[in-house]
């Protein structure tokens, strides 16, 4: 259907002229501006016990593979979003809906690498994992900071952790 200006603008006004589909992209579905490699499922999070507004906080994703977790080179992604002294809120693109690990810390200088000192190269930055293991002597598992994406805009909380 060829229309006037006027009358195709007046059409789209009261819907009587439809667009090819992926022309305009409904709200619901345009994913927000999250930090990551953009895809279609995101996870809303917040870090609690931000000591203080300076640097990043840096989340890296892992897959639900036991020899990936924690190892150079074994993440999906590593991304940064600022701080916020309390609270800091993102959203984290994932690649699709399944099963992943996520840590966090709080790179106070922006170096872009966790920090660490003393004899045993502990984390001198703080430190927080996805599901809040605790944290006694050594890194948790991979199984106790396991979390199931299944849909988009699903949230959870991480709290941060100086030792």
């Amino acid at each position: 259907m060829i229309l006037p200006k006027r009358r195709r603008a007046l059409a789209l006004v009261l819907g009587l002229l439809t667009l090819p589909d992926g022309l305009f992209a409904s709200a619901a579905q345009a994913a927000p501006a999250c930090i990551g490699p953009a895809s279609d499922t995101w996870i809303n999070i917040t870090v609690d016990r931000v000591r203080n507004s300076r640097g990043l906080i840096t989340a890296t994703l892992y897959p639900n593979e036991a020899k990936r977790f924690l190892v150079k080179n074994g993440s999906l992604y590593v991304a940064s979003a600022a701080a916020s002294a309390g609270q800091t809120r993102f959203c984290l693109f994932v690649p699709h809906p399944g099963t992943y690990a996520i840590a966090i810390y709080h790179d106070e200088d922006s170096s872009g690498t966790i920090n660490r000192g003393g004899l045993f190269g502990i984390p001198s930055e703080a430190v927080g994992f996805s599901n809040n293991p605790t944290i006694l002597f050594g890194p948790p598992s991979l199984r106790s900071v396991l979390v199931k994406v299944e849909r988009a805009n699903q949230a959870i909380s991480i709290n941060l952790k100086k030792f």
